[in-house]
């Protein structure tokens, strides 16, 4: 999709934050410039009135509406008050790609929409996080927050291509969605050993970086904090839990204690997305009750950039 480099009027954003752009627009202070919607957890038929069609996706619902079953009809998930519908009417995500011209897909989020000339910016998460972080200062409440630092960039560049994205944020879908025995302990195994690599990263410097929070880190947290509650039973990651990595667990409790990432986080919407949108893995949409390690313990990470 088309690259944005100064803010449209008005822009508006959609987000289920699994790759924490909606944690970026809020770090940012963004909330008052670029409106957003948030989708309801579970997938829905797209096209509820035409039964030819078997598209499931990413559906709206309001707040107070009748629960919502998976796919296959099971469950009754609750449309909650965290529940943002789309302003211009539209029932999915699939209908905002419609309005953009875009009949085929696929119909993911997030996605960052012009709603004056209906049509999509962009919808690749990587390159929205840079979009918030630079394409809107002129009305961001924290202008001067850089997630991108210069003299960081090239190191991140290359710990994202060769690890992070590969191998962990990546490397739980792989793992999960294995269709092979080989597969998944090729998948499973690597995860493994690159988090054995990032505890022992994380026992001496605060960040991945050094003692300066980057976009890198809000990417990884996004997948750490899901790991517990979710990747260790639905994906099958359970050699260890994060909660077996005093480094990572410190670092993950730091990171989700920064106000505006904490309130992107809803535990609930995560557990309910993975455990009901995929039949095939979870038939009858039962969501298990761990949230995981608690994660308003205080971190004691700040001393490490002292």
């Amino acid at each position: 999709m088309t690259p944005c480099t100064s803010p449209l009027s008005p822009p508006f954003f959609c987000t289920n934050n699994k790759d924490g752009t909606l944690a970026a627009l809020f770090i940012k202070g963004l909330e008052d410039t670029i409106s957003y919607s948030v989708v309801h957890p579970t997938w829905g038929k797209t096209k509820p009135d035409d039964s030819t069609d078997r598209h499931y996706g990413w559906v709206y619902r309001n707040p107070g509406d009748e629960p919502f079953p998976n796919p296959l009809g099971h469950g009754a998930n609750e449309c909650d008050d965290a529940l943002i519908p789309d302003p211009s009417g539209v029932t999915s995500i699939r209908e905002l790609y419609e309005l953009s011209g875009d009949n085929q897909g696929p119909f993911t989020t997030p996605v960052l929409f012009d709603k004056k000339l209906n049509r999509i910016v962009n919808n690749e998460s990587t390159e929205i996080l840079r979009m918030l972080n630079y394409g809107f200062n002129d009305h961001a409440k924290n202008a001067d927050l850089n997630l991108y630092p210069e003299k960081k960039e090239a190191e991140l560049a290359k710990l994202n291509d060769t690890t992070i994205y590969p191998k962990v944020n990546n490397g739980v879908y792989r793992s999960g969605f294995a269709r092979s025995q080989q597969a998944y302990e090729v998948a499973v195994n690597e995860l493994f050993d690159t988090i054995e690599e990032l505890e022992q990263r994380l026992s001496n410097q605060r960040y991945l970086s050094g003692d300066t929070f980057t976009w890198l880190d809000l990417r990884l947290f996004m997948t750490l904090v899901r790991f517990d509650p979710v990747y260790t039973t639905y994906f099958k990651t359970n050699l260890k839990r994060i909660a077996d990595y005093p480094s990572l667990l410190g670092y993950v409790r730091d990171i989700y204690q920064m106000d505006p990432v904490k309130g992107a986080i809803n535990m609930n919407h995560i557990k309910t997305h993975y455990f009901t949108s995929h039949p095939h893995l979870n038939t009858f949409g039962i969501i298990p009750i761990s949230n995981g390690p608690d994660l308003a313990v205080p971190s004691g990470r700040e001393k490490l950039s002292m």
